[in-house]
């Protein structure tokens, strides 16, 4: 058994390392640079019930250390993800675990579509993504309030038997909080953390930049706050953590580990290096080597006071 093979809730992955969703598109973008099926899974771009277009205007805007963007979910919709990018998916050669990222705008959108994602085969986790605008609750954000945080997820829970992991907003005052909160109504695992919320401005239009003002931060600049929110949600819950928010290279995987993470997602780090994942899993197995390691989950919450 390979050091870096694990289970996570209950799956065998040949390594800990997926992709974060909506920066690796639906799996295959990437194989002019590498074979998708040497990561341990991939996190598909995001879902919802209808066809989305996205926001409009400027969607992407580099920042020192990261990136901002309001993309806006752009996807074409849960009857082409069931119908066409899955079964091409898996003939294209595509054999990795496969974790559907759903998002809703309603209570009922969010139902719907764990429903239908639930009865296809080939996905072996559903994240659920609680960063959307609750369109029913003034645009705040599913994850932003802990009743409704915990109310989606108890929801989904109860039409979905795939292993459910939650995905959470760093745009909270207590991130410990909520992840007790879906855990005690049925999440299995916790992603954290998702974009940070910013903006640029355009000096010569002085106007906001973005077509929609405000984006997600991700990249090197967030990893500080990244980790400190996985220590502290490592030290509120039992259930596994998902660590995502700036790994470029091994060492901060290493460090995400250490802070109490059991799987690594990379976003942004394929942006500025494609190969970033090949990398990574390189360094993991000589610290594995050199440390006398078994397997790398040994470190898993090791920087923690005991």
């Amino acid at each position: 058994m390979s050091c870096l093979e694990i289970k996570f809730l209950g799956i065998s992955m040949k390594n800990p390392l997926v992709t974060s969703s909506g920066c690796f598109g639906f799996g295959k973008e990437y194989r002019d640079y590498f074979d998708p099926n040497q990561l341990g899974g991939i996190v598909l771009k995001g879902i919802t019930l209808e066809a989305r277009e996205g926001n409009y205007g400027v969607r992407i805007a580099e920042t020192p250390g990261g990136m901002l963007n309001c993309v806006g979910l752009e996807n074409p919709g849960i009857d082409v993800f069931e119908q066409e990018i899955i079964p091409n998916l898996r003939k294209e050669g595509i054999t990795t675990h496969l974790i559907a990222n759903i998002n809703g705008k309603t209570m009922e959108d969010y139902i719907e579509i764990a429903k239908r994602v639930d009865k296809i085969e080939d996905i072996t986790m559903i994240e659920l993504n609680i960063s959307c605008p609750n369109v029913k609750d003034g645009g705040m954000a599913f994850g932003a309030n802990p009743e409704v945080a915990g109310a989606v997820t108890r929801e989904v829970r109860k039409v979905s038997k795939k292993p459910l992991i939650v995905k959470l907003s760093p745009n909270v005052t207590d991130i410990a909080m909520i992840a007790k909160i879906v855990e005690e109504n049925g999440a299995d695992a916790v992603s954290l953390i998702n974009t940070v919320l910013g903006m640029a401005i355009d000096v010569k239009s002085k106007k906001p930049l973005l077509g929609n003002v405000f984006g997600g931060m991700s990249g090197g600049a967030i990893k500080p706050i990244a980790l400190r929110m996985i220590y502290q949600v490592y030290e509120a819950v039992k259930i596994p953590i998902v660590g995502m928010g700036g790994i470029l290279n091994g060492t901060d995987a290493l460090e995400f580990l250490m802070a109490g993470a059991s799987l690594l997602s990379i976003g942004t780090g394929f942006f500025i290096h494609p190969m970033v994942s090949i990398e990574v899993e390189k360094t993991l197995r000589d610290y594995c080597q050199q440390e006398g390691l078994k397997n790398i989950q040994e470190i898993v919450g090791i920087a923690h006071r005991r």
